[in-house]
Parts: structure tokens; C-alpha cells; sequence
């Protein structure tokens, strides 16, 4: 509880200076628009330039600051993460703190959660920005390389992380300084900040190019897979994370296939394939980790409930799951460059963020990012009544109970919400209310969105959402709702981190409004089944289980962070070689291009070498080896070889060059995705668990 500690200790000095705020605020009152800009930009006083901000932000767009908006402006302008609950204006609040840290020039990245969202900020908080001399620009996944030039050059940029991520990636790849975009990195100030530092750190963002992969081995295993019985072709864990081919398995595979042994080295392209369509058979779900869109895999995304855009499963394991629902296999290419949101961010010498739910996580941002939180009170008292749990024997005890709840409240006129977990448990639920004129907002119709999410606050609405309507979501009370007690959130589960339950509840209670929350739960839920097993106070106490699985989960991040860090490192070694030579004025176009390709070829070789050794990993655990030990040194001797390599090649590419002969620069059409989970691959991430979990007991 240290970020609590801090808070209690700093209460007195936070009053202080919110009083010293409106002192400077009274004083300059009556200066005209250029002496404030004037005394914006000489001034080395933080509270001075607050008080600037939020009396330009009264003057320009009528929008008061209230106390706790100006003490989560300055909990962002200290590079802190500031909790701040749904309603309470974070938008606004973090203005104070952007202008801040653009002074002198420097550049500020506001990261959002959409495009939508980076330009209705970027023009509704623009003409204050402007207002104190302060350019603004915002970046949208439609425009080309000249407007995201000017954009990025404004002091103040909004975008997403993602589209800052992959115009990093494409200017890593550059032939010339002027198709880079990006100028360097200085601050970054990012909304929903666990989202995107916690639940999407270690999503690998992928530059890619070159000719579509082979998927002939996903194809020849599918139909053999098929007829896997579980316990008999392969075994899962009691957690049902790993899987493990049994002799019957094995058999099956070599039988159907002809090879001799399916565990010799040289099959281990085929066993890979094995285990992919294993998981995407037996531990993938339609409607629940995927849904079928238009013909294509659409990957959902487990915090939110939306189809993650882009988003891809590593390259191996989307094939299994596109070859299990027989729809077309979409194009995956050669990786040319590839970096996590995690050490994206750490690119940035000044970070910040702001979200409605961090308390729970603020050992994980002062782990990864040396970031303390602060929680902002809210402006007004919560009167949200939270009710105890209702749990129940079975799924099918817990949907009658939640159908009957929600028929009786229906009946009263008090608007309804209720959370599930997956879109074929909104839709199950939806079936069996179909009585009941009601919404659903899941992955399927998501356009929808915000139509649906302004009529869920009115008198006898019912809304059914998956975890989407959890973030970035203001439910605004219909008429007399409040009288019928505001909103009442139910949510159909509980989720491995309390932060996306207490996301959930935030919809209901904002800005001192009623409302009321409860969650129902079953024996039978996945959380329970899988992490309470052989625990009876654990079975009844799912905060409990929360906690202990919010403990594991940071375990493993930090285990694997070591695996990520050694190729990071590398990454950034030859980065800087990189660069050196793209800004080198001695050289000829030509003569640079030729060093320039070098470099990315080998790097692209090495990324595909460093994959290759990380789908192998389990190889080293199963054979009694430290898998980081043996994966560190390995990779290690692959750059080892890179650097060997790097020097002849160039200079040879060089000399055909000068000679007039350069080997064609032929990269053709590059693309971008995320790759779902990790980078390592899901089957490395269940060994991985399998070791700490065992340490762990």
C-alpha cells in the first residue's frame, strides 16, 4: 500500500497548493490573451502555468477546473499516474500538465484509446493550446507521411499508441531522413494508462513485408487434430494452460504423416504445428477469444470485449485457427520490425498516465515503469451502493438468478447494465431475456457502440455488454432515473484483475449520482474452476483469487521481461548504427540504401532465427535445461553472428554500389498488426507459467 501512504502524506501540501493555484489564478484574471501567453512562457513555476491553463480553459471553452482536476494535473506534470474515476473530466485535467511539459519545444505525445477520440481532443482542447502559443496536431490511421510529418513536429501531438508505434517501426526501416516522421521522443502523457502499460505492454507491434506464408504443415495436421480426444491424444494441466501430446498423440501424427519420430530435431516445424491446432481446437473458443467477421478471424480483446483491430495470434497459431474454421488464410509476410507498447514507451524520457482503475495495479507500474500513483479523490461524494456478491452452485443456478433480478428491476423502471464475459454469454443471456425489449452491445456490433451507450442510462433501458462498455464509456441518467435509485450495473462474472470489475461498477455512480452494483458468480465460472480448486474460502472469496492471480501474472511479466529485454537490447545496439549512417553526408543515395538494406536483411534474419528459438524453448525445460538460461545464450551467439556478418556485408553491398551494380532494393508493399498475447508465442507463455507456477507452490 505504498502509493496510499504517499498519498495520506502529501494531503496537506495537495491543499496548499490547489490554494496557491487560484492565488496566481485571481492575480492574472484580468490580463489580456498575449500576457498570459507571455507569462506562460517565461514562467518556471508549475502552479504559476497551472493556473494559466485552467484560466484560459474558462475563458476559451467555458470549463471550470474543479480542485481535484487541477491535483491530477499536477500528480501528471510530476510523471505520476493519476486514478481518476469515470466523470470526473480527465481530458480537461490533463491539459495543465501538457502544456507543461511542451514548453521549450520538446514535444508531447497525448496517447488516446482510438482515433475518434485523438481528434474530438485535439480540437476541443486545441484552441486553449493555441491560445498560449502552442502548436497542435494529431495523427489519424488514414493519413499519409507528409501529415504525419506536421503533425508530429506540432508541440503537442495526440494519437494513439499504436499508430505512434508503427510510424516508429516504418521509420526504422527508412532509405532516406525524409521519410522519417518522428522526431525524437521527449514525454508522453497516456490515457487509459493501465490499458495500455498493463493489459496491452507486451503486444508486439509488426512491421511486415515480403511474400504470404506457407501454411501446407497447418493444413496437413488440421484434419488429424480433429480427431484428438482429450486424455487420450493430449493432456492439459488442472489450469488448462499446457498441453502435453501423449504416445497416442505422437502416434497418430507420425502414422498419418510418415515421419519416423515427431520429437526428432528436424520435425520440430511439424510438432509446433501439432500443438498450435491442439490449442486452437481444444482451448480457443469461437464467440469467445475470436468471433468469424466478413469471412476472418477477428481476435477479441479480453479486457474490453471489442475486436481488436489488426490483431493477429503469433503466425503459426492464427493459420490453426483459420484453417480449424476453414475461411481464408490472410497474408502474414516476413517480420521486418517488430517492438512491444512496453518498450515503445520506454522510449520516452518523461511518462505519465491517467486512468479510472490503478490502485490495484501500482506495484506493476512501479516495477515496469518506475511510475508511483496517486488517487485523486473524485469531485463529488460516490454514493454507488456496492452489494456483496451473490454465488451460486452452477452457471445454469446463476443465469436463472440473473434473468429473474433482472425482470424484477425492469419492472420498476430503473435502468439496467449487465458485464459478461464473452459475446456468446451476452447472446445466451439476450436469448433467455427475450421477452424483455433490451441491447446488446458485444465484438458483433460494436459500430453500434455509441448509440446503445446513450440510451443505457434511460428509464427502463437494458443494455447487455461485454467488457467493452467498461472503458471510455460516460452513461449519462435519463429523466427520473435518479429517483428510481440511478443506474444498476450487474456484472455476469468476476475477471481475473479487480481493476476490470471495478471498471464495470464505475459506469453506475458518477459525478455523485445514485447507483448501485452487485456481481453474480458460480462455482462453475472459469476464474473459480481455474484458480480456486481444492479451496473452499477461495471458492467463496473471488476477490481472493484475484489477488493471488494479480500476484502470479506480475511474476510472470517480470519473468518474461527477461526474455524480452536481451533482443530489445539488440534491437536498440543496431538501431544506432542505424542511424548513423542514415544522417551519414558522405555517402551517395546509393551507396547508403545499399549499407541501410543490409542492415534490415540480417535484422529481419535475426528476428526470424530469434522466433524459430522461442518456439523451441519448451525442448530445454523438458530436458531438465534452464529454458532462459539456454534461450539467453543462444540469442546472444545469433547477434553475435549478426555483428560478424554486418561489416562484410555492407561493404560488399557498398562496392556494388559504387560499381553501379546494387542488388535491387525490392521490399514491395509493407503492412501492419499486433500479434495477440506476447511474442514469444502462446505455447512459450504456458511453459513459462507452468515454471512459475511451480515455483510459486
Amino acid at each position: 500500500m505504498f502509493h496510499l501512504r504517499s498519498l495520506f502524506s502529501r494531503k496537506s501540501d495537495s491543499a496548499g497548493e490547489i490554494e496557491a493555484i487560484h492565488r496566481h489564478r485571481e492575480s492574472l484574471a484580468g490580463a489580456d490573451p498575449a500576457a498570459l501567453r507571455d507569462t506562460f512562457r517565461a514562467t518556471a513555476d508549475l502552479l504559476e502555468a497551472t493556473a494559466i491553463v485552467a484560466l484560459t480553459a474558462s475563458r476559451l471553452l467555458a470549463l471550470d477546473m474543479f480542485d481535484v482536476q487541477l491535483r491530477g494535473a499536477l500528480a501528471l506534470a510530476r510523471g505520476r499516474i493519476a486514478e481518476m474515476q469515470t466523470g470526473e473530466g480527465k481530458t480537461l485535467a490533463c491539459t495543465p500538465a501538457v502544456a507543461w511539459m511542451s514548453r521549450g519545444g520538446r514535444g508531447v505525445h497525448v496517447m488516446t484509446v482510438n482515433d475518434y477520440l485523438a481528434r474530438r481532443d485535439a480540437r476541443w482542447m486545441g484552441p486553449m493550446y493555441e491560445a498560449l502559443g502552442l502548436s497542435v496536431g494529431c495523427i489519424q490511421q488514414t493519413m499519409d507521411a507528409a501529415a504525419r510529418r506536421r503533425a508530429y513536429a506540432c508541440d503537442i501531438t495526440y494519437a494513439t499508441a499504436n499508430e505512434i508505434g508503427f510510424d516508429f517501426l516504418r521509420d526504422r526501416i527508412a532509405l532516406a531522413p525524409e521519410e522519417q516522421v518522428h522526431r525524437a521522443f521527449q514525454a508522453a502523457l497516456i490515457d487509459e494508462a493501465d490499458s495500455i502499460l498493463i493489459d496491452e505492454a507486451r503486444i508486439p507491434l509488426v512491421l511486415a513485408g515480403g511474400a504470404s506464408e506457407e501454411v501446407s504443415l497447418a493444413r496437413q495436421v488440421d484434419p488429424i487434430v480433429r480427431r484428438f480426444q482429450p486424455g487420450l491424444h493430449f493432456t492439459l494441466d488442472e489450469y488448462g494452460r499446457n498441453i502435453a501430446i501423449t504416445d497416442s498423440g505422437a502416434e497418430a501424427i507420425e502414422g498419418a504423416t510418415g515421419v519416423a519420430n515427431l520429437y526428432a530435431e528436424a520435425c520440430l516445424p511439424l510438432y509446433t504445428a501439432v500443438h498450435n491446432a491442439v490449442h486452437a481446437h481444444f482451448l480457443l473458443r469461437r464467440d469467445v477469444d475470436y468471433i468469424i467477421k466478413d469471412g476472418a478471424v477477428e481476435s477479441v480483446d479480453e479486457f474490453k470485449g471489442r475486436i481488436a483491430p489488426d490483431r493477429r495470434w503469433p503466425a503459426g497459431l492464427h493459420t490453426a485457427i483459420e484453417e480449424k474454421e476453414q475461411v481464408a488464410s490472410r497474408r502474414q509476410g516476413r517480420v521486418l520490425a517488430s517492438i512491444t507498447l512496453q518498450n515503445l514507451i520506454a522510449l520516452y524520457p518523461t511518462v505519465s498516465g491517467m486512468t479510472g482503475t490503478a490502485a490495484t495495479q501500482a506495484e506493476e507500474f512501479r516495477s515496469f515503469y518506475n511510475l508511483a500513483v496517486e488517487v485523486i479523490p473524485t469531485n463529488r461524494p460516490v454514493i454507488r451502493a456496492d452489494e456483496p456478491d451473490r454465488v451460486f452452485p452452477t452457471k445454469a443456478a446463476k443465469e436463472q438468478a440473473l434473468v429473474e433480478e433482472i425482470r424484477a428491476v425492469h419492472s420498476t423502471g430503473q435502468p439496467v447494465l449487465v458485464g459478461t464475459a464473452s459475446v456468446e454469454e451476452s447472446e445466451r443471456l439476450s436469448r433467455a431475456l427475450a421477452a424483455i425489449p433490451h441491447s446488446v452491445l458485444n465484438a458483433r456490433n460494436e459500430e453500434e457502440e455509441a448509440g446503445i451507450v446513450a440510451r443505457a442510462g434511460r428509464r427502463g433501458a437494458v443494455t447487455i455488454s461485454t467488457n467493452m462498455a467498461g472503458r471510455g464509456v460516460d452513461i449519462q441518467l435519463g429523466e427520473g432515473v435518479a429517483e428510481l435509485g440511478g443506474l444498476y450495473v450487474i456484472g455476469a462474472n468476476r475477471h481475473e484483475a479487480r481493476r476490470i470489475d471495478h471498471q464495470l461498477r464505475g459506469r453506475a455512480g458518477r459525478q455523485g449520482d445514485p447507483g448501485r452494483s452487485r456481481f453474480f458468480i458460480s462455482l462453475e465460472d472459469d476464474l473459480l474452476v481455474k484458480y480456486g480448486i481444492g479451496d473452499e474460502r477461495l471458492h467463496h472469496d473471488a476477490e481472493s483469487i484475484q489477488r493471488v492471480m494479480e500476484g502470479q501474472n506480475l511474476e510472470i511479466r517480470r519473468f518474461l521481461q527477461k526474455y524480452e529485454s536481451v533482443v530489445e537490447g539488440q534491437r536498440r545496439d543496431l538501431s544506432q548504427r542505424r542511424e548513423a549512417i542514415l544522417h551519414e553526408t558522405a555517402l551517395p543515395a546509393a551507396e547508403r540504401a545499399a549499407a541501410l538494406t543490409a542492415i534490415d536483411d540480417l535484422w529481419s534474419d535475426h528476428l526470424a532465427a530469434t522466433a524459430e528459438l522461442r518456439t523451441g524453448v519448451q525442448w530445454y525445460a523438458w530436458g531438465g535445461r534452464d529454458p532462459l538460461h539456454e534461450y539467453l545464450t543462444r540469442v546472444d551467439q545469433l547477434y553475435l553472428d549478426l555483428e560478424a556478418r554486418l561489416e562484410d556485408e555492407i561493404a560488399a553491398r557498398m562496392e556494388a554500389a559504387r560499381e553501379g551494380t546494387p542488388p535491387p532494393v525490392e521490399r514491395g508493399a509493407t503492412w501492419t498488426y499486433l500479434t495477440t498475447d506476447n511474442p514469444f508465442g502462446s505455447l512459450t507463455e504456458r511453459v513459462v507459467r507452468h515454471f512459475v507456477e511451480k515455483f510459486r507452490r
